[in-house]
């Protein structure tokens, strides 16, 4: 029998970010605690810029977003926003997507699949993903549980389940 495998993915759905960025800019225009105060979200490049004219304000905004992103079923961990930065007389926070394992953290995932993960499993860094292979379904679903109990500091799908 053929070996079963799964690969271990960190991918956003940019069309999600989209739909969550423009239901946050809709609500950025018709709360009341937000007229008057210059607040906007927009993309800027790869980039979301938030700006608003006090440091508060900014920081609310990011707020919005991040409680969109989460209804949107998109993990907080593929954000990454700076700190508020004073520009002329707006603040504005810059805010990254997050996509892809790094080599770093792939490896760090690699090596708690064999320190913890049952025997006879292996995981093999593959760009920027990394691919886990068994002759056991079940030692397959014994890794994803695993994965899922610990606490990485990125975001994590598990695709092609075969």
């Amino acid at each position: 029998m053929a070996d079963s495998s799964f690969d271990i993915v960190s991918k956003v759905e940019r069309q999600e970010v989209d739909n969550a960025l423009n239901q946050a800019a809709k609500e950025l225009s018709q709360r009341y605690d937000f007229k008057g105060t210059g607040a906007t979200i927009a993309w800027s490049g790869d980039k979301v810029l938030m700006e608003a004219n006090s440091e508060e304000r900014v920081k609310a905004v990011l707020d919005v977003f991040e409680t969109k992103l989460v209804k949107r079923g998109i993990s907080l961990k593929a954000l990454d926003a700076g700190e508020p930065q004073l520009s002329g007389k707006e603040y504005k926070i810059f805010a990254t997507i997050e996509e892809g394992i790094s080599q770093e953290n792939a490896k760090k995932v690699a090596k708690i699949i064999r320190d913890e993960g049952p025997k006879g499993v292996k995981a093999q860094v593959q760009g920027e993903e990394l691919r886990v292979s068994s002759k056991s379904r079940d030692d397959l679903q014994e890794v994803q549980a695993l994965l899922k109990g610990k606490d990485l500091d990125f975001a994590i799908q598990f695709v092609n389940y075969r």
